[in-house]
């Protein structure tokens, strides 16, 4: 079967965490840049990709790369293309762009540009004018980096970090997508105790069940891809049934969940259940300083107020204390906490085994890192 490039886009600092995801489900020819990862694979994978990628954002489709310092070049290249095999006459072909540090820098202009070529190319295979773009939709990207051009397809449509479970949501939530990569950040296994005491709307127990029960994140949405001709409608068919069948649904998992906000644990425990996970989290309204840690050697993984997103200043710094005071008291314990405040070690009491600077949105963070002593081993 013919292979395809693929790139799979991920926030910042996240580059790491999505290699290891697409090395994992067997895919060839990994090679990472900032911002995104790029591999080979056949129709298949764009099926499977989809289903299975916890922490990217999307997975583009490279319809091809070249080089290009005037329009000319752009548009004798874009024509080049094999859009006469990918799209057909009726497409909903939507062009958006991006230009960084390139001699083309009229994002505008280059999408004009990018959009004629594809018209022009398709007009020898459809014999019409005018392309109507009432059918399904084809979302291409001419992203120009230092004058070299990448042209992608769009396979998944909105991003992946929209599972399709959070139907309710607390002040400043944290994508999905994100809530994953810090989850495999950690020293977290589905045999240890996991925690989160600032849950908001769930999300990140609710992921770690979703990674303990082998359940794909994308089992229950759609993607873009799924309307294509070009792609064969049993591939989808096919990759959804094995991934129902890769469950784990006898995984014993301990996940709990608390916050302060009664209301914010009421759609965590809605999310959960939309998730189909909720028979294995229990989520508690308990403030931090009420918190007792459930047993000994688990993991907590956290995305705690921060000023500049939510809540006092005085109350957050007051919270990064009590975190500190919990967490040096069991040194079996390990503790994940992403944040933008810079004295969240001091305010902790204690420096970070490992920190890792994250974007979580658009606002820059660290991943403050504590390794706790390592669980016995089993006989």
């Amino acid at each position: 079967m013919k292979k395809y490039k693929l790139q799979a886009t991920a926030s910042f600092g996240l580059e790491a965490v999505v290699k290891r995801e697409i090395e994992n489900l067997g895919f060839e020819n990994i090679s990472v840049s900032d911002g995104y990862v790029e591999f080979t694979s056949d129709l298949r994978g764009i099926a499977k990709a989809n289903l299975w990628l916890r922490s990217a954002d999307k997975v583009l489709m490279i319809i091809g790369k070249f080089q290009a310092v005037t329009f000319e070049e752009l548009f004798d290249n874009t024509y080049a293309l094999p859009w006469d095999e990918l799209i057909p006459k009726d497409a909903n072909f939507i062009i958006t762009g991006k230009s960084f540090k390139s001699t083309l820098s009229s994002v505008p202009a280059c999408q004009s540009i990018v959009e004629k070529a594809i018209i022009k190319k398709l007009q020898t295979k459809y014999d019409i004018s005018h392309f109507p773009k009432t059918g399904v939709e084809y979302t291409i990207q001419a992203a120009l980096l230092k004058n070299t051009v990448t042209i992608t397809l769009n396979t998944s449509g909105p991003s992946l970090h929209k599972r399709g479970y959070r139907h309710g949501q607390v002040i400043a939530p944290l994508k999905e997508t994100m809530a994953a990569g810090l989850i495999q950040l950690s020293y977290w296994k589905k045999d240890r105790i996991f925690l989160d005491p600032c849950c908001g709307s769930g999300t990140l127990p609710i992921e770690a069940a979703l990674i303990g029960r082998n359940i794909a994140p994308g089992l229950s949405r759609k993607f873009a891809a799924e309307l294509w001709d070009f792609i064969p409608k049993e591939v989808w068919q096919e990759e959804r049934k094995a991934a129902y069948s890769a469950i784990d649904y006898d995984a014993e998992l301990t996940i709990y969940g608390s916050d302060i906000n009664a209301h914010a644990v009421e759609i965590a425990k809605q999310n959960a259940e939309n998730a189909g996970v909720d028979d294995c989290i229990v989520f508690r309204q308990i403030p931090f300083n009420k918190l007792k840690l459930p047993g000994d050697y688990g993991v907590c993984v956290s995305n705690p107020p921060y000023a500049e997103r939510m809540g006092n200043l005085d109350d957050v710094e007051r919270l990064y204390r009590d975190m500190g005071n919990l967490f040096r008291s069991n040194k079996t314990w390990s503790a994940y906490f992403i944040t933008s405040h810079e004295g969240f070690e001091k305010l902790y009491g204690k420096r970070a085994d490992k920190k890792r600077k994250l974007f979580n949105g658009n606002v820059k963070t660290d991943y403050y890192q504590y390794f706790g002593e390592r669980p016995p081993k089993k006989i």
